[in-house]
């Protein structure tokens, strides 16, 4: 296993703490008939996550943007692992990326500014730059 793919393994497995994240607190505040029902937009008064805190409502936006960014972080992973391209550079990038989405989840549930889109750009950074290593 390349340390990029081992990093990849890592956010995969952040991403399952950042869901328990959200949806403990979204459990707490809705009850479990609302957030384990099938979510009828006819049924709902709103969507659930207007219904929601503000801080559990950031908490599932910063979930569904690490969905996101963990697609591209893949794509980057997986051609450096398969083209050879893995070095020191590339695993810095990786830790770069996972280090940028754990700060990320505090820097969106207590809304700091601009903090919260500086380390966003800097998990992207990482991402391209690990995109642009496997093609040269």
């Amino acid at each position: 296993m390349t340390p990029e793919l081992y990093v990849l393994t890592l956010a995969g497995l952040w991403q399952v703490v950042q869901f328990a994240l959200a949806a403990i607190p979204a459990n707490r505040e809705l009850g479990p008939a609302k957030t384990m029902s099938p979510r009828d937009p006819q049924r709902m008064d709103k969507p659930l996550t207007e219904q929601m805190s503000l801080r559990t409502g950031r908490l599932f936006r910063a979930l569904n943007n690490h969905f996101e960014a963990l697609i591209l972080f893949t794509i980057a992973v997986v051609t450096v692992s398969l083209s050879g391209s893995s070095g020191w550079f590339t695993t810095a990038c990786a830790w770069v990326y996972l280090a940028a989405r754990i700060l990320y989840v505090p820097a969106y549930a207590y809304g700091w500014v601009p903090g919260r889109s500086i380390i966003f750009a800097v998990g992207l950074g990482a991402t391209t730059l690990m995109l642009l290593a496997a093609l040269f």
